[in-house]
């Protein structure tokens, strides 16, 4: 074939035909582009004008035209560059020579791999909400109220951020007491009104005397048993320790 000028010496353009049937606007593309302005479209010999007439999707493997061609028509299209995937080229340790970066502005941008389109995409740095790139760091022996935990939200599948006093519920101080017990000089058993309290969660006093856990008194479920009975008269108090 004749050319005028410099005979071309690299490169080819595919041509594809596409059947207009008057309602379908979406025809998926034989080989995928990198833009819409990657190929030449012509209906009925008008050519297209790129992201009016039509636009790409789906990872430049589909072409959607703003309204569908008439059947009939004559619809046709020319790939003038093809988009390459480049992902299986990239092994790990094919980029050398780069340091780590510790901090991003919000503005910066990442690119990472969608899976769903087979393509490789750009987001932001305010997009990236997931990414937890956290080197050198130093556990915390002691944490302020006003300090962020990091948590993971199970029913949203994502990293949390809380308070360290919403961290955990708070703890009441109150001494709830079980009320008056009267010694008899014979008794060493007395009834509380609480379950499940150890020696060491109660506070016993009688006549105003605080007693010696273990040595003074024992408990079991809801039972406090006296070393010794207190004496007729004596006033028995049992507080609640909070736990």
């Amino acid at each position: 074939m004749s050319y005028i000028g410099k005979t071309p010496e690299h490169g080819t353009f595919e041509k594809q035909a596409l059947t207009a049937d008057g309602s379908t606007t979406t025809f998926t593309l034989n080989y995928t582009v990198g833009s819409s302005s990657s190929i030449l479209v012509s209906v009925s010999g008008v050519v297209q004008e790129p992201e009016t007439a039509y636009n790409i999707a789906s990872g430049g493997t589909t072409i959607v035209f703003s309204a569908a061609p008439e059947s009939g028509e004559g619809v046709f299209l020319i790939y003038l560059g093809i988009a390459f995937d480049t992902a299986a080229s990239l092994g790990s340790g094919s980029i050398t020579g780069q340091t780590a970066v510790t901090t991003s502005a919000a503005g910066d941008l990442f690119l990472t791999y969608d899976d769903s389109a087979s393509a490789l995409r750009k987001i932001t740095n305010t997009n990236l909400t997931k990414t937890l790139d956290i080197p050198g760091q130093t556990a915390e022996a002691t944490v302020a109220n006003d300090d962020l935990i990091l948590v993971y939200d199970t029913s949203a599948s994502a990293i949390r951020k809380m308070t360290k006093t919403n961290f955990s519920p708070a703890v009441s101080l109150s001494y709830s007491v079980n009320g008056n017990l009267t010694g008899d000089g014979s008794t060493t058993a007395f009834t509380i009104g609480t379950s499940g309290r150890t020696q060491n969660d109660l506070l016993v006093s009688v006549n105003g005397v605080l007693f010696h856990p273990g040595d003074d008194y024992s408990s079991s479920g809801t039972t406090v048993t006296m070393a010794k009975a207190p004496d007729a008269g004596a006033e028995i108090r049992v507080r609640y320790l909070p736990i």
